[in-house]
């Protein structure tokens, strides 16, 4: 078989399995169980075959890119907050959920140096594992790779757009009642179906009706068991997204949903499975809640450029090239990535008076 043929004999697998999988669950899923499939099905969801995912350009074969990819600038910057929380715990050890191609975890030990003694990656994919092994391996034996939170983390967890892969559940408002939309087969495709349910967004509305929307239980789960490994330190979550009154404004009744597939988006995540990235924003007030209820504390909320330019992007702006000045633009700009991407903040047996750095000036945790 052709290697160019790979990918489309990988969705077929995978929409093959995806459809008996339903009819054995009676005809139909709930989304957020479609998504875990698509996504994280193993060696067959998006993220669990081999395909290339972040790249610059649709020429690579890649899909997106991130932040570290546009500019090692971006991890440095963000180096900034890390060690100020490792040298205020006397710590030395750096927890990254979810490493992509590896680019964010090889500029923060590049600039972190001597205070990162350990890199811990959490990473599901094998072969995202491969390629960051492969990357990253002029660092030897400070990094290590594991397939789940540590029990017990002592220092500072970052994540650069984790929060939004992770599945949703997608509620319509059809103007007198809830239902939840799922995903059955109809003559070999994949359509929407949707149930009565007793689930219901995290706000009142109103909304209007066709409105469709998405909530976000493993999120928030996710954050809760962050929340009992993390003894003491730090976790720093970089993600496109809003809080609650934005997400779900009247205005916003089509919900957030997007697909990703050679640099182009679209709202169908029904076709080609396996073969796009499925994401949905943020909604960073029930992260920050479900942070407080599992006793952590919020250290600060706020726009991407904000955290980076509290950081000292400006600084080292100045001492760049013009190419590099750029390309770093684009992490700040409000029409780029500045206003959409945010950063929230959450820590545990941190120093009294302890100020996180990224959140000296225009926190908006007020709004959460």
């Amino acid at each position: 078989m052709h290697r160019e043929d790979e990918p489309a004999s990988v969705s077929a697998a995978l929409a093959q399995q995806i459809r008996q999988d339903i009819a054995a669950a009676g005809g139909w899923w709930p989304f957020d169980r479609f998504m875990a499939a698509a996504l994280y099905m193993p060696g067959l969801g998006y993220y669990a075959h081999g395909g290339v995912k972040f790249g610059w350009s649709p020429e690579s074969g890649s899909d997106f890119v991130t932040a570290p990819e546009i500019s090692p600038l971006f991890g440095h910057t963000v180096a900034v907050q890390v060690a100020q929380v490792l040298d205020a715990t006397g710590l030395a050890e750096v927890v990254e959920f979810g490493a992509g191609t590896g680019a964010l975890a090889q500029q923060l030990l590049e600039a972190l140096g001597d205070r990162c003694a350990r890199y811990t990656i959490v990473e599901l994919s094998a072969s995202l594992r491969q390629r960051q092994q492969q990357r990253l391996a002029a660092f030897g034996e400070r990094v290590r790779w594991v397939d789940a939170l540590p029990e017990g983390i002592e220092g500072v967890v970052v994540g650069n757009e984790v929060l939004d892969a992770m599945p949703v559940q997608l509620l319509h408002w059809d103007g007198t009642q809830w239902l939840e939309r799922g995903v059955a087969v109809d003559e070999w495709k994949f359509v929407f179906a949707d149930r009565p349910t007793e689930l219901r967004p995290p706000v009142e509305g109103p909304f209007v009706p066709g409105t469709v929307t998405e909530i976000h239980p493993q999120a928030r789960a996710f954050i809760a068991t962050l929340a009992e490994k993390l003894q003491r330190g730090a976790a720093f979550f970089i993600d496109y997204g809003f809080p609650e009154a934005e997400y779900y404004h009247p205005q916003r009744h089509g919900g957030t949903l997007m697909c990703h597939r050679a640099h182009q988006a679209d709202t169908d995540p029904l076709s080609d499975v396996g073969l796009k990235d499925i994401t949905a924003h943020v909604d960073f007030t029930g992260i920050a809640l479900a942070g407080q209820d599992a006793g952590l504390d919020v250290l600060g909320y706020t726009s991407q450029g904000h955290f980076l330019m509290n950081c000292g992007l400006a600084e080292r702006l100045a001492q760049a090239g013009v190419r590099e000045r750029t390309m770093a633009q684009k992490l700040m700009q409000e029409h780029e990535m500045g206003e959409l991407f945010k950063v929230i903040g959450f820590g545990r047996g941190l120093p009294e008076g302890f100020d996180p750095i990224g959140f000296v000036h225009g926190d908006r945790s007020h709004r959460l």
